[in-house]
């Protein structure tokens, strides 16, 4: 789905957090770091992505990645999605889609024979440089960590 590939240069952006501050792409400049894409907060799927990269944060930490999670729900839901599950990392509230828009992640899907727009879950793994290092289209929500972290 994305047209972005490893190697080229991660999409600039700036969007509202869970709490309304503004995160930008720049903000990570020198550090690496992983932004995923997911479909709905609170949904099973994108709850067991979220968890399985929350539970193995000290991991990410200690190899230098910083997490950030992105999905087009409001401040609100996003905000009650963190505190439920006690993430330790921001999620994005990108309702007007300008950062799924920028990674291309956004198009037509199809569940149960209903075919609709929405966010294709995708993780990008960026390095110090801006540099994505890794595109992952086929998400394993329970062992998204070791996707990532595979060496």
């Amino acid at each position: 789905m994305t047209h972005l590939k490893v190697g080229d240069k991660a999409p600039n952006f700036s969007a509202k957090d869970q709490d309304g501050n503004t995160i930008s792409l720049s903000d990570y400049n020198g550090k690496k770091l992983v932004v995923f894409f997911y479909p709905k907060a609170s949904t099973p799927g994108c709850t067991a992505e979220a968890c399985n990269l929350n539970d193995n944060y000290e991991r990410f930490k200690s190899k230098g990645y910083e997490i950030l999670g992105v999905s087009a729900d409001s401040a609100k839901r996003q905000s009650n999605f963190k505190n439920k599950y006690g993430f330790q990392y921001p999620l994005l509230a990108d309702e007007d889609k300008s950062v799924i828009e920028a990674f291309g992640v956004w198009g037509p899907k199809k569940f149960m024979g209903r075919e609709y727009d929405g966010i294709h879950r995708t993780t990008f793994v960026i390095d110090e440089n801006g540099i994505l290092e890794d595109v992952i289209t086929k998400v394993k929500t329970k062992a998204h960590t070791d996707q990532i972290l595979s060496e």
